[in-house]
């Protein structure tokens, strides 16, 4: 049992309970929530899932989960559709009267929250996986960063815990006083499934610098673009990839015509959206994320499973899956030059690749395990 990790009393759990998990991408239910709802599937419980789109409803109810599509905007703030998307939930709550809430991701948390005071008799969780634009912005919208806070801390009141994914974000909770003293608990990341992101030999050649991402100017995109013409001066060899998810409606997206340039300048081969990121890290000798900050990022943990060395900032979340000089490097957020010069280590000592590589394996298999996380959000949920 992890410490402090208080757990519900099982006498007072059904022995077969009715469970909604609500996402703001439907998604993300099947690659980073789908081995949590694989366990309370095996325990024969009920489970109830909640997303804005429908696009993985067959695969959902293909394992005998319940899918409900309530469209909602994943960003931004605007009061009436966020009235509306509120009552939708109330009003499903209210008709389905599940035994446990379990919401991620900004919206579902707060909304999911606030209509759980609505009903009674839901043990109601809450996850933190990120913070986002409102928070990496450096003063910029403050308006929307106290907004946002207030809606937290009113939401959270009827959360029995919530869970954080780095330390930073907790701690940032407790500091605003968005929770109280023994609510929040931190667990690393979504975890990983070692048994699907197996192993893969380093290919041979030039190194091969990958990174996947939202197309959200946050994420590090314009340093990753920028530190590859640092290196394509001196390295024309070098290979620099990139898997990039659209986004609508948040203020820091980045346009379609923007990755077209860089392809077109030949910086970066670019490839679009895919269902399976395995075969890409694969064929990558270095994952390579230079985000501002994050909840715990998965597709490092993904590509320390497959065994590849990382680059990724001293930003919350990025910094606690690498070690630096042990798995891989850690850089400043914004800092390309210094980004160019971690690339540029790779190159000087090609050895490191797979030493590196070998070390992200064992870390993501002693901590990341995504059974080992699972467990334990499990146990302190009671189920």
């Amino acid at each position: 049992m992890h410490p402090g990790a208080k757990i519900i009393d099982r006498k007072a759990v059904k022995d077969v309970a009715k469970i909604m998990i609500i996402a703001s991408l439907g998604q993300s239910l099947i690659r980073f929530r789908g081995d949590l709802i694989d366990t309370w599937l095996e325990k024969g419980h009920q489970v109830l899932a909640v997303a804005p789109d429908n696009d993985v409803r067959e695969q959902l109810e293909l394992k005998g989960v319940k899918f409900f599509s309530i469209p909602f905007e994943r960003a931004g703030i605007n009061p009436l559709k966020d009235l509306k998307l509120l009552w939708q939930l109330i009003k499903l709550l209210r008709h389905n009267k599940p035994d446990y809430l379990f919401s991620y991701t900004a919206k579902p948390v707060i909304y999911g929250s606030l209509a759980s005071f609505f009903i009674s008799g839901c043990h109601v969780f809450a996850m933190i996986t990120g913070l986002g634009y409102v928070f990496t912005t450096d003063g910029e919208n403050r308006w929307l960063k106290k907004l946002s806070c207030f809606l937290y801390r009113v939401a959270l009141i009827r959360s029995e815990r919530v869970f954080f994914q780095n330390p930073d974000d907790l701690q940032l909770f407790y500091s605003e006083k968005l929770i109280k003293n023994d609510q929040g608990l931190l667990v690393n990341g979504s975890g990983v499934n070692l048994d699907y992101f197996g192993i893969e030999n380093i290919p041979g050649g030039a190194p091969v610098f990958l990174m996947i991402a939202r197309l959200l100017k946050e994420k590090g995109f314009h340093e990753y673009i920028e530190a590859a013409q640092i290196i394509k001066k001196q390295h024309p060899q070098v290979i620099f990839k990139l898997i990039a998810w659209q986004m609508e409606g948040s203020p820091s997206v980045l346009s379609a015509d923007t990755l077209k340039k860089w392809h077109e300048k030949g910086i970066v081969e670019i490839f679009g959206e895919t269902d399976d990121v395995r075969p890409y890290i694969a064929a990558a000798s270095v994952y390579v994320l230079p985000s501002y900050r994050e909840g715990t990022p998965r597709t490092v943990l993904e590509a320390m499973a497959m065994g590849r060395a990382i680059i990724t900032t001293d930003a919350p979340g990025c910094r606690e899956t690498v070690i630096d000089g042990l798995n891989g490097f850690l850089v400043p957020v914004k800092d390309s030059n210094a980004l160019a010069k971690a690339m540029e280590r790779f190159i000087a000592e090609p050895s490191l690749i797979e030493k590196m590589g070998a070390e992200s394996r064992k870390i993501a298999a002693e901590k990341y395990d995504v059974h080992k996380v699972n467990r334990l959000i499990n146990e302190v949920m009671g189920l």
